[in-house]
């Protein structure tokens, strides 16, 4: 039995995976910033504010085997229309977030046989598309912190990072509001079809698991194929 902790484990790609590593009999505390959960499937819920200048959180377990960073946003606009302000907030959430409680949790994670982290970045870094500076700029920032932390803490911990296309998640619903959204979206992709929250969240558990001793400093693309095939 393994200590998970998920940094915005309440919906989405987080929840499915706090859910998956539930479901196998680890221990998994995830956090939610604004709306109460209860436990869920011996799923153990906490308030925690990324952005906010706290110590250690009180509810990390005294040793962590796997630590998880998925908050983020997606805010497509042209760039011109962007604020610099603007991409400093999307940095603080998608960045320094990561930062804050990746140095809360180290003592922990250095408590385990293997740690494990998993953060997450997004296609747009790779392929480049209008109107994702923002995001791609902060999430540029993750796949470079991925590589750096993976070199600075091996052997003992291993960092990876997950780059997914559009996934049909509540941070996603304004792309894919109706039917007609979401074909357009599912066109886009090789495998013709939008990913889903367990698409993302598999990988993500197979990179904490014993199964993936063997990888760090690595950025995989679930995506549908989008950032590596044109059919």
């Amino acid at each position: 039995m393994k200590n998970f902790v998920i940094i915005g484990g309440s919906s989405g790609i987080g929840n499915a995976l706090a859910l998956q590593l539930a479901s196998s009999g680890n221990n998994v505390y995830a956090t939610y910033k604004n709306t109460p959960v209860v436990e869920t499937q011996g799923v153990r819920f906490y308030p925690y504010d990324v952005l906010a200048d706290n110590p250690a959180p009180a509810f990390l377990p005294d040793k962590i085997d796997g630590l998880v960073y998925c908050p983020g946003s997606i805010d497509l606009k042209p760039f011109a229309r962007i604020k610099p302000e603007d991409f400093t907030a999307d940095f603080n959430l998608q960045v320094m977030g990561a930062v804050k409680i990746i140095q809360a949790a180290l003592p922990k994670l250095r408590e385990s046989a293997q740690g494990a982290i998993v953060l997450f970045s997004t296609v747009a870094v790779k392929m480049g598309f209008p109107f994702h500076s923002k995001v791609a700029a902060s999430k540029g920032a993750i796949e470079g912190l991925t590589r750096a932390l993976a070199a600075e803490f091996a052997p003992k911990i291993r960092v990876n990072c997950i780059s997914p296309s559009i996934t049909d998640t509540p941070l996603a619903a304004v792309l894919l509001s109706t039917n007609e959204k979401k074909e357009a979206n599912a066109q886009r992709h090789p495998l013709k079809s939008i990913g889903k929250a367990d698409d993302i969240a598999s990988m993500a558990a197979y990179l904490l698991s014993d199964q993936g001793k063997w990888i760090t400093g690595q950025i995989f693309s679930v995506d549908g194929g989008m950032s590596s095939i044109k059919n």
